[in-house]
């Protein structure tokens, strides 16, 4: 809570959810939150924890070339990771999973890192995917609402960065010793001499673990699988959807999940508030649902992602041994800090 980053989140989600319930009576929404059908959250959670799975087996899948770990074992420290996600700011839960893989299987933080990055890149072509799977109805809907006139405008700038990254990446793994060389020159003339080594060391590491990516059904398998894990988060969305008085389309929901996730992208405090909540609830009403119905929903939606992982991370992590404010020293050229939990 001291670092001025974690504050400009917390302003951020501020702004945001002034934004996303200006004009609203909160006893309204509250009354409509205690109206949904509970029972819906069941198989909401359920469908969720599968897709948790399916990102186990896709992160074995990428690591497979570096280590063989089985799906079982990367469960836990997928969700280890989310559930820093979920109450670190910057999406520290990143390099905690890779952390505790180092502590687990010995592969190296570096390279793990670099599988962690893939993944997310993935993802992120994935959500540009749902959302320009569904730009003819965003342009219908973007008339009345000029938060997602914006949509259209974003997945644009998006592609760009997720395509060149995925480029870069493709490039870097296809042609390791080459971006070796360069990465090896432009450490020499921009890194001071005494820090020059270990980044090296870091960069060679980083490199294996883009190994997968060398493979043509490699990259297809895990763009196959970053489909069936957001489809699968979709799922959650539409069961709960049943505990609300309102009906949209499967595919206005993969919209509203592309556009939630991207938008989580900016800045914010821990958990995605206001980020995830200020699209949402916009989209819905877009399509016709009553604000108070879109709100409850969102935030309810928003809650069973958000509590359910997180509990069980943080069963997970106390398992591990570890502790809320302990430093974890990994090697002599890696290390990593928890941040301190100060709140």
């Amino acid at each position: 809570m001291k670092r001025w980053q974690f504050w400009v989140g917390v302003a951020i989600s501020a702004v945001l959810l002034y934004f996303a319930l200006r004009g609203l009576r909160l006893a309204e929404v509250w009354d409509v939150v205690k109206e949904a059908n509970l029972i819906w959250l069941i198989p909401g959670v359920a469908i969720y924890f599968v897709g948790v799975w399916a990102r186990s087996w896709r992160w074995h899948y990428l690591l497979r070339p570096i280590k063989k770990i089985s799906t079982a074992s990367m469960f836990p420290i997928v969700t280890i990771g989310y559930m820093g996600n979920n109450i670190y700011p910057a999406r520290a839960g990143e390099v905690l999973r890779a952390v505790v893989l180092k502590r687990h299987e010995g592969v190296p933080v570096s390279a793990s890192l670099a599988t962690i990055i893939v993944e997310r890149i993935f993802d992120g072509v994935v959500m540009l995917a749902f959302v320009f799977l569904n730009l003819p109805e965003l342009a219908r809907l973007t008339q009345d609402s000029g938060f997602l006139g914006n949509i259209q405008q974003l997945a644009l700038w998006g592609s760009a960065l997720f395509f060149g990254a995925l480029l870069i990446f493709l490039a870097a793994a296809m042609f390791p010793l080459v971006t070796e060389r360069i990465a090896n020159k432009l450490i020499d003339k921009v890194i001071p001499a005494k820090w020059r080594d270990a980044l090296k060391g870091f960069t060679n590491r980083f490199l294996s673990g883009l190994i997968a990516l060398r493979s043509p059904w490699n990259i297809l398998m895990i763009f196959a699988t970053s489909v069936v894990i957001w489809l699968l988060e979709t799922g959650k969305y539409w069961f709960i959807m049943h505990a609300f008085p309102f009906k949209v389309s499967f595919f206005a929901l993969m919209l509203m999940n592309g556009i939630v996730n991207l938008a989580t992208t900016i800045p914010s405090a821990p958990g995605y508030i206001g980020t995830f909540d200020l699209p949402g609830i916009a989209l819905l009403t877009a399509y016709g649902v009553p604000k108070e119905i879109a709100t409850g929903y969102t935030l309810l939606l928003h809650a069973a992602l958000w509590l359910p992982i997180t509990l069980l991370g943080a069963y997970y992590f106390t398992r591990e041994g570890l502790k809320w404010t302990q430093k974890i020293q990994v090697d002599d050229e890696e290390t990593f800090a928890k941040t301190e939990e100060n709140t």
